[in-house]
């Protein structure tokens, strides 16, 4: 019933999406008393209004770039994975770098188009140092720009100077804040600036077991599009091996991320949920793709539930 709901893009499937994203994080705002007061609900509404749009983005980067066929299973994948980890839901700072890095993951996947290079590179490059000024760590999303150059311009060196001048343009509008905030922007920033390995914050079992079901899933995935990026169109390819990378990289900043959680894992949703819409286009069997759609929900349905 959920594969072939999905199966296809309809306007009914996005309404089915906002609101069971509705439901979940009004349950977990209110089971943890996160937003108080209208100030609170203000706050509330900003922080899923950035959930609402990083779940579109992700759906419009796999539909525009034919990364998916046209269905909504990314969509629909992405949502399961928030329910895995629902504290992404009250981190604001994770919720902002997230959506940067996809409005620069959207640049980046377009080159294939070749129009635009250049300002495609500076775009991606501007929207990366952004995300880190939310979030440190996200700063290592660059290498998927300089990637994209070896892929698509790799021989004008001009090109390998466009991350160099993004990054002066954010310093220069960071610093300006900054001075306009008695420096208190440069201390929060330098505070987050540091690397961490401590894997001890679980606040309960049901987090732990969530990551180890989450990367399970995500080793499935990314093995299977592995083995299948050879059968695809030769033009599609560099596409897909972002989507890798890009997924890489997100594993890379948790893994590097200071104050650490399971939110930090929203870096690698976008890209896993892409190729995970294809492991489950590629599954021939009707009732196969119907189980492990199912399956992945109960799951995601179970961790949300438990760490209410």
């Amino acid at each position: 019933m959920i594969a072939s709901v999905f199966n296809k893009t309809r306007p009914f499937n996005y309404v089915i999406i906002g609101t069971l994203l509705l439901i979940a994080f009004v349950s977990y705002t209110f089971s943890h008393s996160i937003f108080k007061g209208w100030q609170g609900f203000l706050y509330g509404t900003m922080y899923f209004v950035s959930i609402v749009a990083s779940c579109f983005l992700v759906n419009f980067i796999s539909l525009k770039n034919t990364l998916t066929r046209n269905d909504n299973y990314a969509i629909l994948l992405f949502f399961i994975f928030l329910l895995f980890f629902p504290s992404i839901f009250k981190n604001k700072n994770i919720l902002i770098s997230n959506f940067f890095l996809l409005l620069s993951l959207r640049r980046l996947i377009s080159l294939k188009s070749m129009k635009s290079t250049q300002e495609k590179f500076f775009d991606a490059s501007f929207w990366i140092f952004l995300s880190a000024l939310f979030h440190f760590w996200s700063a290592l999303y660059i290498g998927l720009v300089f990637i994209s150059i070896i892929l698509h311009g790799s021989r004008d060196y001009k090109n390998w100077l466009i991350p160099v001048i993004a990054f002066l343009s954010v310093i220069i509008l960071f610093f300006m804040f900054n001075f306009m905030n008695d420096n208190t922007l440069l201390e929060i920033l330098l505070n987050k600036a540091y690397i961490s390995f401590d894997f001890t914050y679980f606040e309960n079992i049901y987090q732990n077991i969530a990551l180890a079901v989450f990367s399970s899933i995500a080793i499935l995935f990314f093995v299977s599009m592995i083995m299948t990026i050879n059968a695809t169109p030769l033009n599609m390819q560099s596409s897909y091996k972002k989507i890798l990378f890009s997924f890489l990289l997100g594993v890379g900043i948790y893994i590097l991320s200071a104050d650490k959680n399971n939110s930090c894992l929203i870096f690698c949703l976008a890209p896993l949920s892409i190729m995970g819409a294809n492991f489950i286009e590629n599954l021939e069997n009707k009732i196969l793709k119907e189980v492990t759609l199912y399956s992945l929900l109960v799951i995601g349905l179970f961790f949300f539930i438990m760490q209410l």
